[in-house]
């Protein structure tokens, strides 16, 4: 098959391109990295101004005097410059309704333009999109990433790009889409319980990683702890950072002789990873049902990882084992939970090995890529 994959945000497309590449697919990549994580994209749509040091500067004073996001106007002229190109696949599948971060006008303009020179075109449901910002926004589930917001208001400009989806332009461009496909794919709960009642919903396909670029070795504790929180600005809040951090501080000061703790802030994915696979612990994130892509990574890794895994998720999986802790959203539980750790290093590395196994189990990206051939195929 000769499939594009449209749009990435967590490697999720990377890591099922090479699964699928190994199964014989031909794959292409269009992305724009998503900013500073600077993923890898067969073609690359980014702004190549925003990545240079003088023109990022010179771009934000334009924006602020003008308004005008030059950033964008980039992406759209790189953008349209390859769209006739992006014709003659099997396959499309786009990782969000807005995949190269534009207004919803052209955004709309580029996804119908895609859909109608290729033959099947399907939608991930694997981050934030029109339809599950609005069934967060009516405090259906126990908690969300829109939960911090629910509870304050006053974070309301912290959510501006989150609180987009609900504008008359971004909704409309949703719907546009979700008409067009042949079926949006949730990919963990966070997703899968919005999408429920969508009568163009399938079967949650769990996130593909890549077991074969991600080495796992044992941990070993003997000497401190070390704990590790990636804190990314425009999810501050969303991830549960502040609280996190909170705790986290409370820690170093009870326990100064047995942990360190390493925290790090916007930095590309290739750096980020570098860094967490020096830590014992990693911290995620807290208001979600399931784990993300950077909590499935570090399992892979072999890390003790502190992140979504609440009923729903244990009912699918059943696992005989913990294979990671279910970080809550409250500070003296989160407090106790890694108290609990470090009074046990043993756990710590027990939970390390039982979450490698889980993920080659459960995550393999050549079982996940067979998965979506076979969802594909199956779809008329």
């Amino acid at each position: 098959m000769k499939i594009l994959l449209v749009g990435e945000y967590s490697r999720l497309h990377n890591s099922l391109k090479e699964a699928l590449e190994k199964l014989g697919h031909t794959v292409t990549l269009i992305s724009t990295g998503d900013s500073f994580k600077n993923y890898s994209s067969d073609i690359d749509v980014s702004s190549r101004m925003k990545k240079n040091s003088a023109g990022f500067f010179m771009g934000k004073v334009i924006h602020r005097l003008s308004g005008i996001d030059i950033f964008e106007k980039e992406r759209k002229r790189r953008l349209y410059k390859v769209l006739p190109k992006l014709r003659d696949y099997d396959v499309v599948q786009f990782i969000n309704q807005d995949p190269f971060g534009l207004d919803s006008t052209t955004a709309s303009l580029a996804n119908n333009m895609i859909i109608k020179q290729n033959k099947k075109s399907f939608l991930l449901a694997c981050g934030e999109d029109s339809h599950v910002i609005e069934y967060y926004s009516r405090n259906l589930m126990r908690y969300s990433t829109l939960t911090p917001l629910i509870e304050n208001p006053k974070l309301e400009s912290e959510y501006h790009f989150s609180l987009r989806y609900l504008q008359k332009g971004y909704k409309k461009n949703y719907t546009e889409l979700a008409e067009k496909v042949q079926g949006i794919i949730p990919t963990d709960f966070d997703y899968k319980i919005p999408y429920e009642n969508h009568r163009k919903a399938m079967d949650m396909i769990p996130n593909p990683i890549n077991i074969d670029k991600i080495a796992f070795h044992p941990l070993e504790i003997d000497g401190k702890i070390r704990i590790f929180h990636g804190i990314n600005r425009s999810s501050f809040y969303k991830k549960g950072s502040p609280l996190i951090l909170n705790v986290l501080r409370k820690i170093e000061n009870k326990y100064p002789d047995k942990v360190v703790v390493h925290t790090t802030e916007n930095l590309p994915y290739n750096q980020y990873i570098q860094i967490y696979q020096q830590a014992h612990i990693l911290i995620d994130q807290l208001y979600s049902y399931d784990q993300g892509y950077n909590a499935l990574e570090a399992m892979a890794a072999g890390k003790c990882v502190l992140s979504g895994a609440e009923k729903e998720w244990k009912a699918f999986y059943q696992p005989n084992e913990e294979v990671l802790i279910n970080a809550f959203p409250d500070e003296k539980k989160l407090f106790m939970q890694i108290e609990e750790l470090i009074n046990d290093p043993e756990k710590i590395m027990h939970i390390g090995k039982n979450a490698r196994d889980f993920i080659e189990r459960e995550h393999h990206y050549i079982s996940i890529a067979q998965k979506y051939l076979d969802t594909w195929q199956k779809k008329a």
